[in-house]
């Protein structure tokens, strides 16, 4: 029956109700055929007064009970999922709005019950919990409590390598300048996602847990027992790794000193989620001034006269570096400017050679040699010459005179000093057996003795020095590679 045949109905059981009432009184006069019309209206006025809309509440197309207006509802879970938030903010529980329907009718002293309604609807819609999958690669690596969340935690990540838009200064690649670097890029080198879903509340990670397990990912912890014959360098190159990694990972080593039964540990980093940056460098560079040489017969052979000093030049280099986690490993030059032309300098060498004296030109005190340790400072602890390995005959480096052959018990072992009367001195140290005494002149390139491993040393190998007027030099300046 339609809405409007069924309120005519209505007044009409209401006008039938009075007149059968009242029939006796209104009958008898002219008017009663206005009188009902009367009626009539005013009955369906009363009718129209008293019907209202009413809303029928559905969860998941189940009938749960009748409310006066779709915002009673919509309120209703506006504060339940408020106070979800408020007792749970770790993890997110959500009511599903989408479950609830509503359908709208207009009845004739239509009856609702707001309450009723309500606790139905808490007992019906229950709060389910929601989180965002970390999908690094195609794999999920972890379960966070958004998206907001999750950007966080990336965003955070990627600031450990770089701030996209600063300016760092730092160091050009061989120390001779500074320079300055813009990071032009910054992005991940897997396929990152996030993907909602629902999930049980423990399954959600706290930020700092998400970032350790990005950072430390898959690596399998590496150790190494130090065996007889071993040598921070010898190791590396064994496993293919960088003596710098040896070093960071342990920081124990002092002056290349491990011995036979240390555990190193070789663990080689390898996150979940790589970084690559790209940085657009400026290095300054100084540029090594050329040196002129002149002879002069009557200086001896060895020492050397600067007449006029030399001045370094000085250059831009512009570079694009790409790191990924922060390690290098690729660069490619941009652009270069010269902005000072160096000046040389002048030197003037002496021939005159004198027996048992230096030629002041050093050669290599081991043939088919292999460097194992450089020098330099050592994480604090300065280095004073180079080891080597290779052929076990120990060679003079240039003539001279022996000055020292035995032991110190310095550390050094079994040991040879030779000096060559020119203001050089050489050390060959941890030899096995010493072929020269004290006071026998050398020539450059005869045998003194054969390489060992006396003194504090894990391996075989020669330590070398390189002494000028009582001052340790690079030995790797002196020889001929």
């Amino acid at each position: 029956m339609g809405a409007g045949r069924k309120r005519c109905w209505q007044a009409w059981h209401y006008v039938r109700t009075i007149l059968h009432t009242y029939r006796t009184q209104y009958l008898r006069g002219v008017g009663a055929l206005g009188l009902i019309a009367s009626v009539a209206i005013g009955g369906n006025q009363y009718v129209l007064f008293h019907t209202r809309e009413i809303v029928h509440v559905y969860v998941d197309g189940q009938p749960i009970g009748t409310v006066s207006s779709v915002r009673v509802v919509e309120q209703h879970i506006a504060a339940r999922q408020k106070e979800l938030e408020e007792r749970s903010p770790d993890v997110r529980l959500v009511l599903d709005r989408e479950a609830v329907t509503f359908q709208s009718e207009k009845r004739f002293m239509g009856r609702y019950d707001n309450e009723a309604t309500l606790a139905k609807l808490d007992e019906t819609l229950k709060p389910k919990a929601v989180g965002v999958e970390l999908v690094v690669g195609g794999s999920v690596v972890a379960i966070v409590r958004d998206e907001q969340v999750a950007s966080r935690i990336l965003e955070q990540y990627k600031q450990k390598f770089a701030k996209s838009g600063d300016v760092v200064t730092t160091f050009s690649s061989d120390g001779s300048g500074q320079a300055s670097a813009r990071v032009e890029s910054v992005e991940f080198v897997q396929t990152v996602e996030v993907r909602e879903k629902d999930i049980r509340p423990d399954q959600v990670m706290r930020p700092e847990d998400v970032l350790r397990k990005l950072e430390g990912g898959e690596t399998t912890p590496t150790t190494y027992v130090v065996q007889e014959g071993d040598c921070v360098g010898c190791i590396a190159q064994k496993f293919g790794i960088s003596p710098e990694l040896i070093y960071r990972n342990n920081p124990w080593i002092r002056d290349d000193l491990i011995r036979v039964g240390d555990v190193l540990d070789l663990t080689v980093p390898k996150p979940l989620l790589s970084v690559r940056t790209v940085e657009l460098v400026e290095e300054r560079h100084e540029i090594p001034y050329p040196t002129e040489y002149r002879t002069d017969a009557t200086m001896k052979a060895g020492t050397t006269k600067t007449i006029k000093p030399g001045k370094n030049g000085l250059k831009t280099i512009e570079l694009r570096v790409t790191k990924i986690n922060g390690e290098e490993v690729s660069e490619e030059v941009v652009g270069e400017r010269v902005l000072e032309q160096p000046e040389p300098a002048i030197v003037v060498r002496g021939t005159r050679v004198i027996t048992g004296e230096g030629t002041g030109r050093f050669s290599w005190p081991v043939v088919g040699y292999m460097i194992t340790s450089t020098f330099g400072m050592r994480w604090g602890e300065m280095h004073k010459g180079i080891d080597i390995v290779g052929n076990r005959n120990i060679l003079a480096a240039d003539n001279g005179v022996v000055v020292f052959a035995g032991d110190r018990l310095d550390g050094y072992g079994k040991q040879v000093v030779i000096d060559h009367q020119n203001g050089y001195r050489t050390v060959y140290a941890h030899l096995s057996r010493i072929d020269v005494k004290v006071g026998q002149r050398v020539e450059k390139g005869e045998r003194i003795g054969y390489m060992g491993a006396t003194g504090r040393v894990t391996g075989v190998h020669l330590h070398f020095e390189i002494y000028r007027n009582g001052v340790p030099q690079n030995p790797l300046k002196y020889l001929s590679r």
